[in-house]
């Protein structure tokens, strides 16, 4: 079996164990990046932590409120991952056999430089989010459903309110009307409802929904990726110079700083560091992604539709001022890094048992 594909797999296998730990940090924060609110209504401090928005959800909506989507997640996380690792190995080998061509040429040290771990990753993301992002909008719709009916109904009721002001209904009709639409429940909604959903709105292109902003965004594991190679040839350089044995990296490390509690493991430190450097540049793509994916008809409030990435850009800086780029990127921060530093040691680990088990052989 090649490199590629049993990186693919264990890839494939690292991201799936990632996204159900971390799923319902997932949920909130889908929800917190697609939440609008006018710039007047209420500061950037309103906004409640990650933990108190997972306890109010699982009162109001019941555990299965933290992992809706969960399923397409799983399928999208194991075809992303494993499609990106596959490409990302196939690339990588083609950089480095460069590399070592150049060497004998008298150029270079035979290792990839940044800017090829750059361009390795950027293809291998772009390949990625072309065959994945159909599965992505429909998560998006799923994670966000509860959020979307609960507006329609918030909007339902001020136009019913702005009707009574006007004496246009009476106070037992809106009494009985207003007790109506509170008794109201989310209908079921899974995977080929979302889908149809989608569909019937925006056709096929509908499942497309997003791609600028994800093509944009394929610099962040670019980004993760060019800092998780070149932490890792400095560390293997460290090591060699010092004579400590094999240059490759073990998963579990006990030696890497004297100021770090016990046996903390360097991939799962690598993989952080690379994977919050990566977000933190790119979070305000990922918030335009996620409000272009999720349901647009939810009232009649023009600035709460979006006719495409441009259109979504001017809307949130008119409407809600520049930070809403940022909702929910503390919760980001801490899922993505915890997943990705899950993601990146399970994949060490798995491509570890596979070498050990074709040495026996």
């Amino acid at each position: 079996m090649s490199n590629a594909i049993v990186n693919g797999i264990a890839g494939a296998g690292g991201g799936i164990v990632a996204q159900i730990i971390t799923y319902p940090l997932q949920t909130v924060n889908t929800r917190q990046q697609t939440e609008r609110i006018a710039k007047e209504s209420i500061p950037p401090s309103a906004s409640s932590p990650a933990l108190i928005q997972i306890f109010h959800l699982i009162r109001s909506e019941g555990i299965g409120g933290l992992y809706s989507g969960l399923k397409p997640s799983l399928l999208g996380t194991a075809a992303s991952q494993g499609i990106y690792y596959s490409f990302y190995q196939a690339f990588k080998n083609k950089a480095v056999a460069l590399a070592l061509a150049n060497k004998t040429k008298g150029r270079g040290d035979g290792t990839p430089g940044m800017l090829s771990w750059l361009l390795v990753a950027a293809l291998a993301g772009s390949l990625n989010v072309l065959f994945t992002n159909p599965i992505w909008v429909l998560v998006t719709r799923m994670q966000t459903y509860t959020q979307a009916e609960r507006k329609i109904v918030e909007a339902k009721k001020e136009a019913l309110l702005k009707e009574a002001s006007q004496n246009a209904l009476s106070q037992s009709s809106l009494t009985m009307q207003l007790a109506q639409l509170d008794s109201i429940k989310p209908r079921p909604y899974g995977t080929i409802q979302a889908a149809c959903e989608v569909y019937n709105e925006s056709g096929v292109a509908g499942f497309w929904k997003g791609i600028v902003p994800t093509l944009i965004m394929v610099c962040n594991p670019s980004i993760q990726f060019m800092i998780y190679e070149s932490l890792l040839k400095r560390l293997r350089s460290r090591r060699s110079a010092k004579k400590q044995g094999s240059t490759n990296i073990k998963a579990l490390e006990v030696n890497l700083l004297t100021c770090l509690v016990f046996s903390i493991n360097l991939i799962f430190l690598v993989g952080a560091i690379a994977k919050l450097g990566a977000t933190v540049c790119t979070y305000p793509l990922l918030v335009v992604k996620s409000r272009l994916q999720a349901k647009q008809e939810i009232g009649g409030n023009l600035s709460l539709r979006y006719s495409g990435t441009i259109d979504a850009i001017i809307k949130m800086i008119r409407y809600e001022a520049v930070r809403s780029f940022y909702k929910g990127m503390s919760t980001k921060i801490v899922q993505s890094v915890f997943a990705a530093s899950v993601l990146f040691m399970v994949k060490e680990e798995l491509v570890k048992i596979y070498d050990a088990m074709r040495s026996v052989k």
